[in-house]
């Protein structure tokens, strides 16, 4: 069964750690999170992209593989299933597919257009008893053609958004989505400690997870963030599995070319690498 962020965050802020949003692109995606959430017990949200939902022919043939799985897999941890960067339009779409969580990325609309549509959607989503995750000074990089050039946000806005009553906040301190540049100067902590200070116990959301060093992961849940979006690091590691695969001629051997053959060593990877964060994070064993 599918479950709100709410209580997984209320639970991850006040112990001090983070959970984990890791973005599906597929079936292998879903079970190797899934099957790792259960093995070390850490409560899990499934991120699902608007490029992403449509690549998976839409936002309730995802709603219905992720309820299905977590049934067929037995997967009794805290699950949900969340928007990444939602429209206005997606949110409503995800809303009626059945999804548990709802992200409404306004953050490039001008401030009181953004905080308009936020309040209108807190009020949606408390009414359906679902998380919501605004944002709020947009994030650095490109996810599915929504580009951000890594703002560091406005304290007092995010004071502004946090009190409408949003389950979770995502707000820029320099972060970016995708592989960091080699002269990328870090997170500012000035910054999120500004925004602590004024939402006090609103959980924080850190995206553009993959590349953060982990000291600066573990400073950043100390100072509030409850929740840790990974994807690329994801990509990376399947994809790297996948090509030592043919690269050493596997998929030549026997029936190394059926997909179930040929996906499994990405499937492991992104296993090995949703562990690693989960640890690193410190939500394992907190289901």
């Amino acid at each position: 069964m599918l479950v709100s962020a709410k209580e997984m965050m209320t639970k991850a802020l006040a112990g001090k750690y983070a959970v984990g949003q890791f973005n599906i692109n597929n079936l292998e995606w879903t079970k190797a999170i899934l099957l790792t959430a259960q093995e070390l017990q850490s409560p899990v949200i499934l991120g699902v992209s608007e490029g992403a939902g449509k690549y998976m022919t839409g936002f309730k043939t995802v709603a219905a593989m992720v309820k299905a799985m977590v049934e067929e897999l037995g997967i009794t941890v805290p699950v949900a299933l969340h928007l990444d960067h939602g429209t206005y339009e997606g949110c409503y779409k995800c809303v009626k597919a059945g999804f548990s969580s709802i992200m409404f990325d306004g953050s490039h609309y001008p401030f009181e257009e953004n905080l308009a549509k936020s309040t209108e959607l807190v009020h949606v989503a408390d009414q359906l008893g679902l998380s919501i995750e605004c944002e709020v000074g947009s994030i650095g990089g490109e996810e599915d053609g929504v580009v951000g050039m890594g703002e560091c946000a406005d304290p007092d806005e995010c004071k502004t958004i946090a009190d409408l009553g949003v389950t979770m906040l995502a707000a820029g301190i320099g972060n970016i989505h995708g592989k960091y540049p080699a002269n990328w100067p870090g997170l500012s902590f000035e910054t999120l400690a500004a925004i602590k200070e004024k939402v006090g116990d609103m959980p924080l959301v850190l995206h553009g997870g993959t590349g953060i060093p982990d000291d600066m992961i573990k400073k950043a849940i100390s100072l509030g963030v409850a929740k840790i979006n990974v994807n690329t690091e994801c990509q990376l590691s399947f994809q790297e599995a996948t090509r030592k695969y043919i690269e050493e001629g596997k998929d030549h051997q026997g029936k190394g070319f059926d997909p179930r053959k040929l996906l499994n060593p990405g499937f492991e990877a992104i296993k090995a690498k949703v562990k690693e964060k989960m640890e690193l994070f410190g939500s394992v064993g907190k289901a």
